[in-house]
C-alpha cells in the first residue's frame, strides 16, 4: 500500500509517517519502480502501536525502545514494565504540577474583580514571576 493507504490504516498521519522513518523509529519504506513508498501490514501494525504509545503519552525515546523491545521476541517483560512505571511517574509530576497550576490560576482568579478595574492579580502576579 502507499503512503497515503498506510496513515488511513493505521491512524498515523502521512507526515508523521515520513518522520518516523527520518527518525528511524520505523525502517525506510521500500520504493515501488516510480519512487513511491510502499508498505506492508505488518508496518501498518508497528505504526499503530506506535500510535497507541503516543496516545498514552510515552515519549519518542520510550516508544523506541518499547518497539524495540517489542520486535524482540528474546526481551524480558521487566524492561517493558520498567518503561511503563517509569512512565507512571512521569505522569504523576505532571499529574502534581498540573494540579498546582490549576490551584493558583483558581485562587488568583478569586481574588480578581473581574471588573472594570485595572486592577488584576493574575496580571501583577505574571508580572512578578510567580
Amino acid at each position: 500500500m502507499n503512503i497515503g493507504q498506510a496513515a488511513q490504516a493505521s491512524g498515523v498521519s502521512a507526515k508523521m509517517i515520513r518522520y518516523y522513518e527520518r527518525i528511524s523509529l520505523i525502517p525506510e519504506a521500500h520504493r515501488s519502480a516510480n519512487g513511491y513508498r510502499v508498505y506492508a501490514d505488518a508496518d501498518v501494525h508497528t505504526l499503530r502501536f506506535i500510535r497507541r504509545a503516543r496516545d498514552l503519552g510515552f515519549s519518542m525515546s520510550q516508544i523506541a525502545q518499547l518497539v524495540q523491545l517489542w520486535h524482540n521476541q528474546h526481551r524480558a517483560s521487566a524492561e517493558v514494565k520498567q518503561i511503563a512505571l517509569q512512565h507512571v511517574g512521569e505522569l504523576d509530576h505532571k499529574i502534581e504540577q498540573l494540579h498546582t497550576m490549576r490551584e493558583t490560576l483558581n485562587h488568583l482568579a478569586q481574588h480578581c474583580q473581574g471588573n472594570a478595574r485595572p486592577d488584576c492579580p493574575i496580571l501583577e502576579d505574571l508580572a512578578r514571576g510567580g
